[in-house]
């Protein structure tokens, strides 16, 4: 009698043992699929948050490029308007001088012939004309040199914009390379997922 009723209680504990051990099994099963769907869930997330970045990142170098060829424009027309400033100095400097000698040939001119005589009128003439040249040529600077500043105004906006265009730039090279570091840890994960998921089924 006790050998049937140890009997029968072995039996029931090995089946007993066995149920769980079957229900240990199948949750670490339930466990691994589980983590794999989410190691792809995550995999997915970051690849789409890596090739934004390298979206970013594309279009940062577009901006920079644009913004080196219009300060390098800005540049080159800082160039232009120096060039003509310098131009226009010269010229107004002549026509100072065309004026300062039309002032002593009009006095000249006043002593030997009359202030009414015809080469006195003739020298007023022509100072006048040299003082309207001398006016135009001063018009002319002023006008480069507000060509000028509006060129270095813009030049120097185009370089604060390449210099955040640079900083975007390093900002989304960092986002992107620690995207791709994420992914290529999802990818171990998975790996390790997978692995665990044949070794509980081959235990069973």
């Amino acid at each position: 009698m006790n050998t049937q009723k140890w009997a029968r209680n072995g039996a029931l504990g090995m089946l007993f043992a066995g149920v769980l051990t079957a229900g240990s099994y199948a949750q670490d099963v339930q466990n691994d699929k589980r983590d794999i769907r989410e190691d792809r869930r995550d995999l997915r997330e970051d690849r789409t948050d890596r090739n934004q970045d390298q979206r970013d990142i594309n279009h940062d170098k577009r901006d920079l490029n644009q913004d080196r060829a219009d300060r390098n424009q800005d540049q080159r027309d800082i160039n232009h308007d120096r060039r003509d400033l310098n131009k226009d100095r010269v010229e107004r400097n002549q026509d100072q001088r065309d004026v300062n000698h039309d002032k002593v040939q009009v006095a000249r001119d006043d002593r030997k012939y009359g202030v009414n005589s015809a080469q006195a009128q003739a020298a007023r003439q022509d100072l006048r004309g040299d003082r309207e040249d001398r006016n135009q040529d001063q018009r002319d600077i002023n006008h480069d040199r507000r060509d000028l500043n509006h060129d270095r105004v813009n030049r120097n906006q185009d370089q604060r914009d390449i210099n955040h265009d640079k900083r975007d730039l390093h900002v989304d090279r960092k986002d992107r390379n620690h995207d791709q570091r994420d992914i290529n840890h999802d990818k171990r994960d998975l790996r390790h997922d997978r692995r665990d998921l044949r070794h509980d089924r081959h235990g069973k």
